[in-house]
Parts: structure tokens; sequence; C-alpha cells
């Protein structure tokens, strides 16, 4: 493998997990956008939205994706639910060869499920306080996203399927 698989999706879609798990098996690195936010700032994703604020934080992403996308390692890179609909990040993303884009989708059942148990750990959804309000935030918000996650150069339908089925899929698609 000789290009940088980018995993692309909503919050709870899998990308780190997946990430993790895709790049051991590629015996490539893996690069978590949000972590590598984290290790940048010295703090945690939840303190820069309460301290500075969403588009603080879309900036600062901005920059550090810019980093991670110029260095030469190829690597699986896990990109924040929010990274590829701003900036024209999805087509600057798609418009490098070296890049293959991933978009892990998953249904709104199956991630107001895996989010439910989240909530406190995620800026945007933490106020919401019952699963019904956590589907009709998601619904609406993918509604908005799904324009540039559509735009990834393959997509992988995530629900029901084992992390090995859906690794192999990614894999089957790249090669």
């Amino acid at each position: 493998m000789n290009k940088k698989i980018i995993l692309i999706g909503y919050m709870g879609s899998g990308k780190t997990f997946i990430g993790k798990r895709l790049a051991m098996n590629l015996n490539i690195p893996f690069i978590d956008l949000d972590a590598e936010i984290v290790k940048f700032e010295k703090k945690s994703i939840n303190k820069i939205f309460m301290d500075k604020g969403e588009m603080y934080f879309r900036k600062i992403e901005k920059q550090c994706l810019k980093n991670i996308l110029s260095s030469p390692l190829i690597s699986v890179i896990s990109l924040g639910g929010g990274t590829p609909c701003y900036y024209n990040t999805i087509n600057d993303l798609n418009d490098n060869k070296i890049n293959e884009t991933v978009f892990l989708r998953a249904s709104i059942e199956t991630l107001t499920s895996r989010l439910y148990y989240e909530i406190n750990k995620r800026p945007k959804i933490k106020y919401l306080n019952t699963k019904n309000n956590l589907n009709n935030f998601i619904r609406k918000h993918l509604f908005e996203r799904n324009h540039y996650y559509n735009k990834s150069k393959h997509i992988i339908d995530v629900d029901n399927k084992s992390i090995i089925e859906i690794i192999e899929e990614i894999i089957l698609k790249l090669t």
C-alpha cells in the first residue's frame, strides 16, 4: 500500500477503532487527527471548544491536517467528523493522488446507539439528554454533512459488519 488512507465519517462511525486495526493489518502507522490536535493544543477537544469555540478549533484542525498530509509517511489517518466539511477539505483531499478517502457510512440508528453512551465526551452533543434528541440531532447533522462525506473516493457501509469484514472491504476497494 503506497497511499494515505483517510477515514471520513460521522462521529461514532468507527474511524479511530477501524483505523487502528486497519493500520496494524497493513503494518503502517495510524494517525488520529483529534489526538494530534490535543497534542498541539495541550488540551482536550472538549476544552478547546469550551475555551475558544468551534471556529478556532476548525482553524487548528486545518493546520494539524496540513502538517500530517505534508509528511511523506504512508499511513491510515482518522479525521474528525466535521473535518471534510470545512475549508474545501474534502476536495483538497481527493485532488491529491496519494490520498484515498474512505467514508465509513453508518445509519442514524447505529450512530445513535453508539453515541448515546459517549455524550459527555463529545462537545457537539453533550447537551442532548435523550436518545430521541440525539437521534434528531444526528439526522439533521448527517443531512448537512453527507454532501461532503459522499464525495469520498470509497464508501463502506459499516452497519452489522464485523471489524474484519470492514477492513477486508476497505483493502479490497483500495487494491
